[in-house]
Formats: structure tokens, C-alpha cells, sequence
């Protein structure tokens, strides 16, 4: 089973005054044991509404999430955002909420170029998922994760733990451990709800409509066009490890005009045999791209040296196309990845 990572390979509201302290990892344990009281003591805003019972809610609030099993009650906006991995980071720029991002973490590919200024200025806590102290060392009031690794519980950063410090947390929907098929509307709902969260719902919905803009556009140019078979290639060598039916990345090769080989995979991701991809033959191969999974030029090294691989159309011909893993994931990328693939694919319907 996928573990939820890849494999190696308007003006915001004022911010409230943050508490008169900096933990340090010394102080970390006696700081997480006595949160409730530190928190409350210094009059800081949190996303559960018990915490605030007394205080009026801010315009729009409160509003209630329920997200992965954990539900959530906001009474105002979160103000102090740490991202935990990079597409919550480029979901919270793409909705203007920079100046509430008070941190973020594992930066995993180039930055969507209109986001790359706004997401430099934010401080970078850690080059992978950062500790539970270093995020407390932030002080926010709400931790926005993208895999389910941003909350792991064997490294501290628990979901329980930071509700034990008094901050809110949201997973990307994507990993909350549903069986059911992704597809672009996962997308759609996960920018309105953070837009809830954050009280910028017109934002979000405008958001939306240009995505769903971007898709309509490169829809009306595939019109009549026939669907390439493509095999994605994350990593593997005695076998390959690619992407099942469940995940959105089969979603946005329909979208672009293409078949994933392997949608009949009931995974997100999953392992299959080098005859299977043999026997598949597909015309195209997608190399996801991501950081600690060895380079697009030496994994293409690797399928171009395979003897039984050889009389593979995608091989033979040598037509490769590289995906940044992140533009696969719920958030607002998808959209852009359903276009770039599409001329890829079919490059005559967009000269």
C-alpha cells in the first residue's frame, strides 16, 4: 500500500501579537505539556473554538471543517501559517494569503514561476518535513500539511500533538486514506475549503473558475483527437513503481488526451513488472520528477538501456515527457499539468 510520499528516488486581518516567548528544544517538552495555559495566558488565537468560547466571532465565522477524521472549528481566519511540503504552500500563495505564511517546508520542485517571489520571501524551516519543535518555534496557529508525512506521529509531528499546543491542522484531502477514485474535483473542493478556513471564499471561487477555464480550453483543442497510451515512471528497477487508477495523475492524462496503461491498478501508486509494461505498450512515458528519486536524465538513461524494453513504442522512439510530481497533487497545479501534458501528447493541436 502507498505510504502517501514518493519513493526515494482583500488585506489581511491584523496578526495578533504573538506570546512574549521563543521555545527552544530545551524548553520543547515543558511547552507542549503546558500549552493550554501558555496559549491561553497570552491571549493567541487558535482555530479550535473552545479556546475562544468567549470571544465574538469574526465576520463569516465560525467555521467548522471536517478533515480526515479531525473536525475543526474556526472563530476567525488562522493568522500564522506554517505549509508543511510545497503544494499547500502554492495553494495558500495562489489565494493571496502570503503575509498570513509564517514558514514553510520541503520545497520538492521549481515553484510555479507567478508564485516564486511570494513563496522566497516566506522563511524556510527545513529542507524536508521540519520537527515538531522547529514548527512550534514558528508559532503558529495553523499547520497545513501536504502528504501525510507532514503529520507523522512516529517523528512527533502528530495531529493530537499540535492540537495539544493549541494549533489547528489541515491534511490535503488527497491523503486521508479515502478509497475512493481522485479526479479534478478534489482540486476545486480543496481550494474553497482552505478559502472557508481563511475567509477569502470569493478568492477561492474565482480560483476555481480559472482553472476550470484552463481545462475548458484545452478541451475544446483535443476535440476528435484519439487517447495515447502513456506509462508514468516514478522509480524502480526490478520493477517499476507507477501510478494506479486511484490517483489523480490517471485523472489528468484523461483530461489531456491520453490512457494511463496501468488505471486498471486499484492504487494511487503501486508496483508493476516490466512485462506488464512490455505488454502494455505504450507510445509515451511520463517520468514523475521529484527530489530523492534520482534525475529525469538518469532514469531515462535506465529505460533507454533496457533490452527488454527496446521494442517498446515510448522507448523506440524515444518520447518521454517529464511531470513535476507536484503538479499530480490536489492543489492548483493540476490544471497547468492537464495543459502541459496535452501539448506533449498532441502537439499538433496546438501550434
Amino acid at each position: 500500500m502507498y505510504d502517501g510520499m514518493p519513493r526515494p528516488l482583500p488585506t489581511s486581518p491584523a496578526r495578533p501579537r504573538p506570546c512574549p516567548r521563543r521555545l527552544t528544544r530545551v524548553a520543547v517538552s515543558l511547552a507542549v505539556a503546558l500549552s493550554a495555559t501558555l496559549l491561553a495566558g497570552c491571549g493567541s488565537s487558535q482555530g479550535d473554538a473552545g479556546d475562544k468560547a468567549s470571544a465574538p466571532a469574526a465576520k463569516g465565522f465560525p467555521v467548522t471543517v471536517d478533515n480526515c477524521g479531525t473536525r475543526t472549528t474556526h472563530r476567525e481566519p488562522p493568522s500564522r501559517v506554517v505549509t508543511i511540503h510545497q503544494h499547500p504552500a502554492e495553494l495558500m500563495l495562489a489565494l493571496g494569503l502570503k503575509d498570513r505564511m509564517v514558514g514553510t517546508a520541503y520545497p520538492d520542485s521549481a515553484v510555479l514561476p507567478q508564485y516564486r517571489k511570494d513563496f522566497e520571501a516566506v522563511p524556510e524551516l527545513a529542507k524536508k518535513e521540519p520537527s515538531f519543535e522547529t514548527v512550534l518555534e514558528a508559532e503558529p496557529d495553523f499547520v497545513y500539511g501536504g502528504y501525510g508525512s507532514a503529520f507523522a506521529e512516529n517523528e512527533g509531528r502528530s495531529r493530537t500533538a499540535f492540537a495539544d499546543a493549541g494549533i489547528s491542522t489541515y491534511l490535503n484531502r488527497e491523503y486521508c486514506g479515502s478509497k475512493k477514485k481522485l479526479s479534478m474535483e478534489d482540486t476545486y473542493a480543496e481550494i474553497r475549503t482552505i478559502g472557508k478556513i481563511f475567509g477569502v471564499r470569493d478568492r477561492a471561487e474565482a480560483l476555481v473558475s480559472g482553472l476550470e477555464r484552463r481545462i475548458d480550453r484545452t478541451q475544446r483543442a483535443l476535440e476528435g483527437a484519439s487517447d495515447v497510451p502513456v506509462f508514468v515512471y516514478d522509480s524502480g528497477d526490478k520493477a517499476a513503481f507507477t501510478a494506479g487508477g486511484k490517483g489523480l495523475g490517471t485523472e489528468i492524462i484523461r483530461l489531456a488526451g491520453g490512457r494511463n496503461v496501468f488505471s486498471d491498478l486499484d492504487e494511487v501508486f503501486g508496483d508493476v513488472s516490466w512485462e506488464q509494461v512490455v505488454d502494455r505498450r505504450p507510445e509515451v512515458i511520463a517520468i514523475y520528477d521529484y527530489a530523492g528519486a534520482g534525475s529525469v536524465e538518469r532514469k531515462k538513461k535506465f529505460l533507454l538501456s533496457q533490452p527488454a524494453l527496446a521494442d517498446v513504442p515510448a522507448v523506440k522512439n524515444k518520447r518521454f515527457v517529464v511531470v513535476p510530481l507536484t503538479s499530480t497533487l490536489v492543489g492548483v497545479r493540476p490544471p497547468y499539468a492537464v495543459e502541459d501534458l496535452a501539448r506533449a501528447l498532441h502537439p499538433g493541436r496546438f501550434r
